[in-house]
């Protein structure tokens, strides 16, 4: 069977090499992934069955990799994954939403019957896909195993990313720039929040000529007016009112990898504060991203940001960017290295973050944000757009380009 496998069986047989060297340094045998990202990332495995539980099994003396899940899921992963068709194994529907059973109670007797119930397993305790109830069937049906948290294990393998996930990603970058540029034609007095997210989306999905785009890990976030004082808020039927700031966190999805940016709208002029915060921020975007180079610290980053922000009287708590690449919902984020004060991650070329140094005071804010590569001489970002504030009409009674049908 052909299979479009988003990369080369070299580049998963290495990134195999390096989960193993990775798991013997750490002391585990047997490795269990549920995060869909790491199963992806060492498989090529890509359905929406991550809502029940499914395990990538990496056994330290064994070649590839086995992949159990739900049955009716065992044909997508035929399809998916880069390994021999007998490596897919599957739990019955019986244990699917069951009171007296769980998926990991077969998953248990599996491993057992192919010996590995003894060894030292490595499982991903803080993953959102890996529940109490997981970890509990485990350690009921397995008790002479031994349970070491190798929670994010492939997620810092993830962090470099190679020449080919660069190339998705700045594909992604191209289909981020083309969903901004709609949000911003969209955005005016009048239109209704949720058409503005739907027109996100369809730029989103539709991508562009030479590449459709993959649905982003988290929808768009559209705080508007007062909420543009908070960063996490999407859409409602209200309409945008003259005078109000509209910010607009999104991002491209290809083949699984993200470029999310951030821009922010203002609905006729800007008031002066929304207008000095907007420029607050823009210079300390640009005051961190010109530290960044190979050897510098995310600590270093994020000084430069605070250094910038504190001449002008401001302060910001929580942490400046974040690493970013695949990812599956509810976030994009891989979960190993922020830019904060506390953390002394050295960067390395083709490491990739979300910068976002968002300003969100008591009754307004500012979003501004780019995706960057650490290069071997400083950083290269994935989109390219106007960092400054996006002033859109104020006329109101604008009909929205989605209402009624149209």
């Amino acid at each position: 069977m052909l299979k479009d496998l988003p990369f080369s069986l070299i580049e998963y047989g290495d990134r195999i090499r390096k989960t193993k060297e990775q798991m013997i340094e750490q002391g585990v045998e047997v490795l269990l992934l549920a995060d869909p990202a790491n199963m992806y990332y060492l498989s090529g495995y890509d359905g929406w069955s991550f809502y029940v539980p499914q395990l990538l099994v990496i056994i330290l003396d064994e070649e590839q990799p086995i992949w159990i899940g739900r049955k009716q899921d065992v044909n997508g992963a035929k399809l998916t994954v880069w390994f021999h068709p007998d490596r897919i194994l599957s739990y019955p529907e019986c244990y699917i939403h069951a009171d007296e059973r769980h998926p990991m109670d077969y998953i248990a007797y599996i491993l057992k019957m192919i010996g590995q119930g003894s060894r030292r397993i490595g499982v991903e305790m803080d993953a959102y896909y890996f529940t109490a109830r997981s970890f509990a069937s485990l350690q009921k049906n397995l008790p002479n195993a031994t349970f070491i948290d190798a929670g994010l294990l492939v997620n810092r393998l993830r962090m470099i990313k190679s020449s080919q996930e660069i190339e998705y990603m700045k594909q992604a970058g191209r289909i981020a720039e083309r969903a901004m540029l709609t949000a911003m034609e969209t955005i005016a007095a009048g239109v209704r929040e949720c058409d503005a997210a739907a027109a996100i989306s369809h730029a989103q999905i539709s991508g562009l000529a030479d590449c459709g785009g993959d649905y982003p890990a988290i929808v768009p976030l559209l705080p508007a007016g007062e909420k543009s004082c908070t960063p996490h808020l999407t859409w409602t039927e209200r309409r945008y009112c003259s005078e109000e700031a509209v910010i607009v966190e999104l991002a491209g999805c290809y083949r699984r990898y993200h470029t999310p940016f951030a821009r922010t709208a203002v609905i006729g002029p800007p008031s002066p504060p929304i207008r000095e915060l907007g420029e607050v921020v823009a210079e300390g975007l640009n005051a961190a991203l010109n530290v960044v180079a190979p050897g510098v610290t995310c600590a270093e980053v994020a000084e430069a940001w605070q250094r910038t922000i504190q001449r002008r009287g401001y302060e910001k708590e929580s942490r400046l960017g974040y690493s970013v690449g695949l990812s599956y919902p509810p976030d994009w984020g891989e979960h190993t290295a922020s830019i904060r004060a506390e953390d002394h991650t050295i960067l390395q070329p083709n490491m990739t973050f979300h910068l976002i140094p968002g300003m969100w005071l008591e009754e307004y804010g500012v979003e501004l944000s780019e995706t960057f590569r650490v290069t071997e001489a400083g950083c290269e970002l994935f989109s390219h757009f106007s960092r400054e504030l996006i002033q859109r009409p104020a006329i109101p009674n604008i009909v929205s380009p989605f209402e009624d049908g149209a």
